[in-house]
């Protein structure tokens, strides 16, 4: 088996592509999506921080900023990689490209096992996921 597959993603959506040959077209053969992702970071907190007024300082925050959002997108990329590597234990494909938001793209090469790092073939820092196959089949090696 010559396989390769191509994992086009954002913070919220993970389409995985296949081809069977290196100059065959893409496949859409899958979608993974985290829809907690795309909502509002109000939306994913039930509370707000606590407030503190004192007279001399007035009012102010307490707590941290919320990284709600931030966390969905580490918890997606997470998913994404535990199917990435139940591929590749399968051996459903030989060569692997990752086309992600730039953003994305770091959390993800920080959940990948070492196993999935030596296959990985290429690496593209671009937000692709809601484009056509062949749009995504341009940014890529002429064969892959």
């Amino acid at each position: 088996m010559n396989k390769t597959w191509v994992v086009v993603a954002d913070n919220s959506r993970a389409r995985i592509f296949s081809a069977d040959t290196p100059a065959s077209n893409l496949l859409e053969t899958e979608t993974l999506t985290h829809p907690a992702s795309r909502l509002h970071a109000g939306d994913l907190v039930s509370d707000r921080p606590g407030r503190d007024r004192n007279s001399v300082n007035g009012t102010h925050n307490m707590g941290e900023e919320n990284n709600t959002k931030e966390e969905e997108a580490i918890r997606f990329a997470t998913e994404v990689c535990h199917r990435l590597e139940e591929g590749r234990i399968k051996c459903q494909f030989d060569k692997l490209y990752i086309v992600a938001a730039p953003s994305f793209l770091g959390h993800i090469r920080k959940h990948q096992t070492p196993a999935l790092k030596k296959i990985i073939a290429g690496e593209i820092s671009k937000n692709m996921a809601l484009k056509e196959a062949r749009e995504i089949k341009k940014c890529l090696p002429e064969y892959l």
